[in-house]
């Protein structure tokens, strides 16, 4: 009999979590989405726009893409390849907002990458927070 009692008694509490389970949820991701992506007409790219508790979280840096001889070059921690094999950099044209830009890798040597394509000198691209803005224009997670 105690045991019945026990199970009868779980059974309330139970409804009510799991009533509340998707309630719960939805409001979270809504509450707490560090940003949105943005169609770029005419391209298969998004423009990622943040939200500055998201900028401040990833701790989102960024440096200026430079020209050494015939090469830009940027960081090795601002560079990533896609599924594809093909290679990105993310441009940040105004605070808390990111474009992927493509650019050719020539080569990587002491920390740097020397590009044979990409950005013009003095753009920023970022440094710090990569693979978070990936994840945030392919909607991973969402």
């Amino acid at each position: 009999m105690k045991r019945m009692c026990a199970f009868l008694a779980g059974v309330p509490i139970a409804g009510l979590l799991a009533s509340c389970a998707g309630a719960t949820s939805d409001a979270y991701v809504v509450e707490n989405d560090p940003g949105s992506v943005e169609h770029v007409e005419g391209s298969d790219l998004g423009r990622v726009h943040l939200t500055t508790a998201a900028i401040r979280r990833l701790d989102i840096d960024t440096t200026v893409v430079r020209r050494t001889g015939k090469h830009l070059v940027v960081p090795d921690d601002a560079l990533f390849v896609d599924p594809d094999g093909a290679w990105w950099v993310y441009t940040s044209p105004s605070r808390g907002v990111f474009v992927r830009h493509e650019v050719g890798l020539a080569r990587q040597r002491d920390g740097q990458a020397l590009l044979t394509s990409g950005p013009r000198p003095g753009t920023e691209v970022v440094t710090v927070g990569v693979p978070e803005l990936y994840g945030i224009e392919a909607e991973v997670g969402h």
